[in-house]
C-alpha cells in the first residue's frame, strides 16, 4: 500500500520531477536554452532556403522539368508503347501510370500513391501550370491517354534510417553540449561548497580557483569569495581575541571587588547591600565563565575529557544543586531509561548543559501546573537529553534564533525572565563538540529542548 501511495503522490509525478530539476539546475536550462537557440536558426535557415528553392524552381527549374516530362512523353509515343514506358522506368527512379481508351498500364502497381501525389496536393500553386492549365507530371496523348509520372517511393526506403541517423546525432551534440556546460560550471559547485564552510565558521579550507594564473569570470568570482572569508576569518579572530582579553583581564579586578565586599562587616545597615553586591559580583563572574568557556568551545578544536558517566547520577546531583537557588528544583520530574548505560562524556560539559536547561525551564515554570521534566533515552545508537518545561512556550518566529548568542525573546532583557542569551548558546556548542545537535520545539504548552548525542560507551 506504502508504493502505492507513493505511486499516485502527485510530487513523484515524472513532470513535476523535470520542472522541478529544470528549475533547479543552471546546467539543464543553458543546454535547453542553447536548443531553443539552435532549433530557431535551424527553423530559420531552413525557411529561407526553402523559400529561396521555390521561388528558383519558378524561374529555372520547373521550365526544364516541364520540358523533360514532355520529352519522356513524346518517347513513350501515342498509342503509348507498354515496353517503352517501362525502358523508362527502369532506367530513371520514377513511377508511370497510362489510362485511356487501349492501355491501361502501371509501372509499379503494387505501390500506393504517395501523399504528395494526391489531388490536394498537386492542386497547390507550385503544382499547377498557369500557362496552359496542365499538371505538371501529368500529359495526354493526341489519341486521349493520360500519362502521370511520379518517384519510386522504393529509391526513399533509406530515408528512416537517416532520420534515425539524425536524431541519433542531435542527441549525442545535446549530451555533449550538456556535459561542456556542466565542466564549464563546475566552479559554481565549488563555490557553493565553499560558501556553506565559510557560513558554518570552518575557514580551513579555500575555494579553488580554476586557471588561477589567467581566471575566468568564475574563477575571479572564487577568488573574491575566498577574500572576503580571510576578511571574514580574521574579524572573527580578532572579536575572540579581544572578548578572551577581556575575560581574562576582568577575573583579577571582580576577584578584588569580591574580596573587598566579603570584608565589609556584617551589620544589619550593611548586611542587606553586601549580599546584593556579592549577588551581583556572581553574576558577572558566572557571565565571564560562560564567555570563555564559549570561545573555548567556539574553536575548530574543542578539548573534551571524555569519561565514563552516569547520566542518571548526573542528573541527579545537577538537580540537588539547583535545589540551592530555586525552590521548585525538587520538583522535576526525572525519567531516566532502564537499560542507560555509562557514556564516554564530558562530564563537567554536560554538567554545563543540564544545569542550564533546567535553569531555563525553571524560569518558566513558576506559574505553571506542572513542574518541568527531564528525560533521558538511548535510541539508535544515541543519548537523547530532553527538558520541557509546562510554561507559555516561544512564538515560532524565535524558535531557530533561539541558540544563537546574545538572543533573547525578550527584549527588555529582564534578569527575572531569562540571563543574557548564553545558556543555549553553550548547549549548541557542548552538543556539537560531542558530535551531537541540539533540538527545540513548542510542546504546546511549553518548551522542549533535546540535546542528542551519539552513543560511545
Amino acid at each position: 500500500m506504502k508504493v502505492f501511495r507513493r505511486a499516485r503522490d502527485p510530487d513523484c509525478a515524472w513532470h513535476r520531477r523535470a520542472r522541478r530539476a529544470v528549475g533547479h539546475s543552471l546546467h539543464i536550462r543553458l543546454v535547453l536554452v542553447f536548443m531553443a537557440l539552435a532549433v530557431a536558426v535551424a527553423v530559420t535557415f531552413m525557411g529561407g532556403v526553402q523559400r529561396a528553392v521555390a521561388v528558383g524552381w519558378r524561374e529555372a527549374a520547373r521550365p526544364l522539368l516541364m520540358d523533360y516530362v514532355d520529352r519522356l512523353t513524346a518517347d513513350i509515343g501515342s498509342p503509348p508503347s507498354i515496353a517503352r514506358a517501362q525502358a523508362i522506368a527502369n532506367r530513371l527512379p520514377v513511377t508511370l501510370r497510362i489510362d485511356g481508351p487501349q492501355v491501361n498500364w502501371a509501372s509499379h502497381p503494387e505501390q500506393p500513391e504517395p501523399d504528395w501525389m494526391s489531388d490536394k496536393f498537386r492542386r497547390q500553386e507550385h503544382w499547377a501550370d498557369g500557362e496552359n492549365g496542365r499538371r505538371l507530371l501529368q500529359r495526354t496523348t493526341a489519341d486521349g491517354h493520360h500519362i502521370e509520372f511520379g518517384l519510386n517511393a522504393l529509391s526513399w526506403e533509406k530515408r528512416p534510417r537517416i532520420a534515425w541517423g539524425t536524431l541519433t546525432v542531435l542527441l549525442l551534440l545535446t549530451a555533449l553540449a550538456y556535459v561542456y556546460v556542466r565542466h564549464l560550471l563546475r566552479p559554481l559547485d565549488d563555490i557553493r561548497s565553499g560558501a556553506q564552510r565559510f557560513g558554518d565558521g570552518d575557514f580551513a579550507q579555500a575555494i579553488p580557483v580554476r586557471h588561477a594564473h589567467r581566471p575566468d569570470e568564475l574563477g575571479q568570482l572564487a577568488a573574491t569569495i575566498n577574500t572576503m572569508g580571510d576578511d571574514i576569518h580574521q574579524m572573527l579572530e580578532a572579536k575572540r581575541a579581544l572578548l578572551l582579553a577581556m575575560s581574562h583581564e576582568l577575573r583579577s579586578p571582580l576577584t578584588r571587588a569580591r574580596l573587598n565586599t566579603e570584608l565589609l562587616p556584617e551589620s544589619a545597615d550593611v548586611v542587606i547591600q553586601r549580599q546584593a553586591l556579592l549577588r551581583d559580583l556572581g553574576e558577572m563572574a558566572g557571565l565571564i565563565t560562560d564567555l570563555l568557556e564559549s570561545e573555548r568551545l567556539a574553536g575548530r578544536h574543542a578539548a573534551l575529557h571524555r569519561e565514563s558517566t552516569d547520566l542518571a547520577e548526573l542528573a541527579r546531583e545537577v538537580i540537588d544543586e539547583l535545589g540551592v537557588r530555586h525552590a521548585g528544583a525538587a520538583d522535576i520530574a526525572l525519567h531516566v531509561a532502564q537499560d542507560l548505560p555509562l557514556v564516554l562524556l564530558d562530564r563537567s560539559r554536560l554538567r554545563l548543559v543540564l544545569r542550564n536547561l533546567l535553569d531555563n525551564s525553571l524560569r518558566h515554570t513558576e506559574s505553571a501546573a506542572l513542574p518541568p521534566e527531564l528525560h533521558v533515552r538511548v535510541a539508535d545508537q544515541t543519548v537523547a537529553i530532553e527538558v520541557r518545561d509546562h510554561g507559555c512556550g516561544v512564538p515560532p518566529e524565535h524558535l531557530p534564533h533561539l541558540a544563537q548568542a546574545f538572543y533573547r525573546p525578550d527584549t527588555a532583557r529582564q534578569r527575572s525572565t531569562g540571563g543574557v542569551g548564553l545558556g543555549l548558546y553553550l548547549c549548541r556548542l557542548v552538543a556539537q563538540a560531542h558530535g551531537g545537535q541540539l533540538h527545540m520545539r513548542n510542546a504546546e504548552p511549553g518548551l522542549s529542548v533535546a540535546v542528542i548525542l551519539p552513543f560511545a560507551g
